[in-house]
């Protein structure tokens, strides 16, 4: 792990690393200082460091690689009390880092995180998987895969489970193994924080904060300029707080990159209002 003095000290910094490079624990408490601007990055990344600690001994004494894993389950799940939030699952502060912290309480990417990050730690292989529904945890093992569901206290989930979750998502289908893998890919640094901001700007944008569901959305943008529809997405979101020039250039932009679109001229019709001042914000 890299120490505290090396690692990236803004978003945009975060944002110019190779992917494997991305420090996803500090970059998710950069996401958290927008809600919380006196947060103490250092104390969260000091308390993780403590995880490790405590942990290094329990962990390097299991053999083989699945005991490890059952030994950072049982120190997060048990021992620290790290659980799912039943209760308001939708609460934004599930998916603040510092707060899921010092309650103990999150949604699957925010505990699958840290998860990943004690693991990283520890020397292991973890990764997180972009599964349809709810972020998962994968383990590489040398007879394929171990899938790890951390809202569930990091319990291991089989094949049939894996079948059923992803159902939903895909009309009611049934899931033939290739696709299944495809589906259990490893995520990208990347993706991982992108996936926590859409979780973000979803939740604001029920509550119609424009000004919070906003800024996720420019974080997104500057994790990935390249998504046509986020770009879409910030230029309507900038209508809604009153910023008709920042609207006018992303919708703009849009309709030069997605002249074809479905939704091409609607989003005509909202530049031409933007651009003659009639603008209803709501």
């Amino acid at each position: 792990m890299q120490s505290h003095r090396t690692l990236p000290q803004s978003w945009d910094a975060i944002c110019s690393l190779k992917d494997g490079d991305i420090p996803l624990l500090r970059a998710a408490l950069l996401i958290a200082r927008d809600e919380y601007p006196d947060l103490d990055i250092l104390r969260y990344e000091t308390e993780a460091s403590d995880f490790e600690r405590q942990l290094r001994r329990d962990v390097d004494e299991a053999a083989p690689s699945h005991y490890q894993l059952a030994e950072v389950n049982r120190f997060l799940f048990e021992e620290l009390g790290f659980s799912g939030n039943d209760d308001d699952y939708y609460d934004p502060r599930n998916s603040y880092l510092n707060e899921v912290f010092d309650r103990r309480l999150g949604i699957p990417i925010s505990l699958g995180l840290i998860q990943l990050d004690i693991g990283h730690r520890l020397g292991m292989p973890l990764e997180g998987v972009s599964f349809p529904g709810h972020f998962l945890i994968r383990m590489p093992m040398e007879d394929g895969i171990l899938v790890l569901d951390p809202y569930s206290g990091g319990r291991s989930i089989d094949v049939d489970e894996l079948r059923q979750r992803v159902k939903p998502h895909i009309g009611g289908q049934d899931v033939d193994d290739a696709d299944l893998l495809k589906l259990l890919a490893p995520a990208s640094r990347r993706s991982i924080l992108l996936r926590m901001l859409r979780n973000l700007k979803g939740l604001y944008n029920q509550r119609e904060a424009w000004d919070k569901a906003l800024r996720c959305s420019d974080r997104m943008l500057s994790l990935d300029p390249s998504v046509d529809e986020e770009l879409r997405d910030r230029g309507q979101l900038y209508l809604k707080v009153g910023h008709v020039d920042a609207a006018r250039r992303d919708l703009a932009e849009y309709l030069e990159r997605q002249a074809d679109a479905d939704d091409a001229d609607e989003i005509r019709d909202a530049l031409i209002e933007a651009s003659s001042g009639r603008v209803s914000i709501n």
